[in-house]
């Protein structure tokens, strides 16, 4: 794909696999549309967080690299999806994710997905969803004092959300934003080797205004740095792994069942 700002509701269908797209530059090449909760789409139904996308991708074996993937709603649009990724062994690489709330929705409990040197930035629950994905050296940036991830991992899944070697920064005036927040009962994040900036409250986690899915929720770090990276802060409700335990998150063993030809 060549340079250029690509503004259009984009669907890949569960028929479309196999498809790679390449942008000339990540910052150049940029597909983008403006859907948010409360829009009127064309045929006059109420746009919501499920038909928010800009892209929405529901086939397998999906690729993509140096582009740029955005919501532009705006700040106060409330939820405004960039990607909606529900298929299976997708993989962006050197991507950027722009938006405010509800970014990057990973809507699949069975997707497996994987992110390498992307950028992710948003307000609310940016990254959220019932997918087991990988983020490995990304850059994970906070718009507002609320949460990175709002994860909804089934229960029988033993990973959701793995953040590996990533960077995680906040707006100058961000010092009150949580790792993330339990979507549902179980949610799965763990945040390794990752650097924890001051934007990120101390005690790391929220519990979603006291209910009970922070119970379950199975929340953990291991050898993580930065100013807002203190384990003895933490909520007691969320861990750090064991030496053995964290040997277990091992990215090769992750993308060893991946297909990246036909």
């Amino acid at each position: 794909m060549g340079e250029g700002v690509y503004k259009e509701k984009l669907l890949l269908d569960s028929t479309k696999n196999f498809v790679t797209l390449i942008g000339a530059n990540k910052f150049t090449t940029v597909l983008t549309y403006d859907d948010h909760t409360g829009k009127v789409s064309p045929k006059g139904d109420s746009i919501n967080t499920r038909t928010s996308w800009s892209f929405k991708i529901l086939a397998d074996n999906f690729t993509a690299s140096n582009i740029t993937f955005q919501n532009d709603a705006g700040f106060s649009a409330g939820q405004a999806v960039a990607v909606e990724s529900d298929g299976d062994k997708a993989m962006f690489t050197n991507c950027r994710f722009i938006g405010n709330q509800d970014v990057l929705f990973t809507n699949s409990e069975k997707s497996r997905q994987y992110y390498q040197q992307c950028y992710i930035e948003g307000t609310t629950d940016f990254i959220f969803g019932p997918a087991t994905v990988w983020f490995e050296q990304c850059h994970i940036h906070s718009k507002k004092n609320s949460h990175v991830t709002a994860a909804s991992t089934p229960a029988e899944k033993k990973w959701g959300y793995v953040f590996n070697d990533c960077v995680l920064t906040g707006d100058t005036s961000i010092h009150n934003a949580s790792l993330g927040r339990p979507w549902r009962p179980y949610a799965a994040v763990v945040y390794i080797h990752c650097f924890i900036g001051e934007h990120i409250r101390p005690e790391g986690w929220s519990n979603w205004n006291n209910t009970d899915s922070y119970k379950t929720a199975r929340y953990a770090e291991y050898k993580n740095y930065g100013p807002s990276a203190d384990p003895a802060k933490r909520v007691n409700w969320a861990r750090q792994l064991t030496d053995e335990e964290a040997k277990e998150y091992d990215v090769r063993k992750f993308l060893s069942n991946f297909t990246l030809t036909k």
